[in-house]
């Protein structure tokens, strides 16, 4: 009887400490894209260890729409967007009752990439893109000679970001005019590795992601030059060319979406401040270009003043400035 009333309190003694442990625990949940994914690990990874253990971030990477889908079902708190939120996830989250700020963190260089044993492709041109990936390329445009007859009878390997993409969505409308709108027969990825791997294998692929993704495989990859319009000249992704402007159409800004509601838990504002008085550091070390220091402000001003929403109306843009989207920004 002893024995059984022993193990009872025990028992019961490993219950509390069981439910202790469970309220102590916070967890601040992320999805989205995988482009933003190299700075919001970075901020994550810097957080816990500063909070001790005594707060758990959790990353994911299932694109930006996949991000959204979840956001918008209040599944997470923050959401990485390599992409404004679109018109149809802005009315699920009104739905599902989900309000959000829109904090932009940073500029990313969409990357055209090529195998570094490719001996022909110097630069490409807008036009040369869409005509490799715009739909009615699909089946019909398979070597490359057939997009530039100086390039050589060889076949066209192509490696892209998946449909649930915030990257997809970017290129195809600065690229083929429409988001969305591209030839089907590719190699489609959420996951920029799985990309990296591809175009690295093949001497005749040619792939596209953010620029953290290059520049972390500069051994195993080649960015290739972009020519915007004719008569301008090929201009590789690089800071200078995003904040000069003349890297177009392929820079743009990226996001974090943080629900409101997640605000009032403590750990979720906490992580967000933190975010956002540490994320040019971590946006430098993963090669993507820090906003300026204002904007960093502006953000937690917003989150202070409870200014939610989006600028975007529910459209993605195509040649949006640091300069504009930090105007457009402050009349939120």
């Amino acid at each position: 009887m002893f024995k059984l009333t022993q193990l009872s309190v025990l028992a019961a003694a490993a219950s509390l400490v069981s439910v202790v442990g469970v309220a102590q625990a916070q967890v601040v949940k992320i999805d989205g894209s995988s482009t933003v994914f190299p700075i919001t690990e970075g901020v994550a990874e810097d957080f816990q260890k500063f909070k001790k253990g005594a707060v758990k971030v959790t990353v994911g990477i299932s694109g930006t729409g996949g991000g959204f889908k979840k956001f918008c079902r209040d599944e997470i708190d923050l959401s990485g967007a390599s992409r404004p939120i679109l018109a149809k996830e802005m009315a699920d989250c009104k739905a599902a009752g989900v309000e959000y700020f829109e904090l932009p963190v940073a500029f990313d260089a969409l990357t055209v990439v090529m195998n570094p044993k490719n001996a022909f492709l110097k630069q490409i041109t807008v036009a040369e893109l869409k005509a490799i990936w715009e739909p009615a390329a699909q089946g019909k445009v398979m070597t490359w000679d057939q997009v530039n007859p100086a390039w050589p009878k060889s076949p066209i390997k192509l490696f892209g970001a998946g449909a649930d993409s915030g990257t997809f969505d970017y290129f195809t409308e600065a690229i083929n005019g429409k988001a969305k709108a591209s030839r089907g027969d590719f190699t489609a990825s959420e996951d920029d590795n799985v990309l990296v791997q591809g175009v690295s294998n093949d001497v005749n692929a040619i792939g596209y992601f953010g620029y953290a993704y290059y520049a972390e495989n500069t051994a195993k990859l080649k960015a290739v030059p972009v020519v915007e319009k004719a008569g301008k000249p090929a201009v590789l992704p690089s800071e200078k060319s995003v904040l000069d402007g003349s890297y177009q159409p392929l820079s743009r800004p990226i996001f974090l979406y943080v629900n409101a509601k997640s605000m009032a838990k403590p750990e979720v504002k906490e992580f967000v401040e933190y975010y956002m008085q540490h994320v040019t550091k971590i946006a430098k070390e993963v090669k993507y270009v820090p906003l300026p220091a204002k904007a960093y402000t502006m953000n937690l001003e917003h989150l202070t003043k409870g200014k939610k929403g989006t600028v975007f109306g529910g459209v993605s843009e195509v040649g949006v400035t640091i300069d504009a989207l930090l105007a457009r920004e402050a009349k939120l």
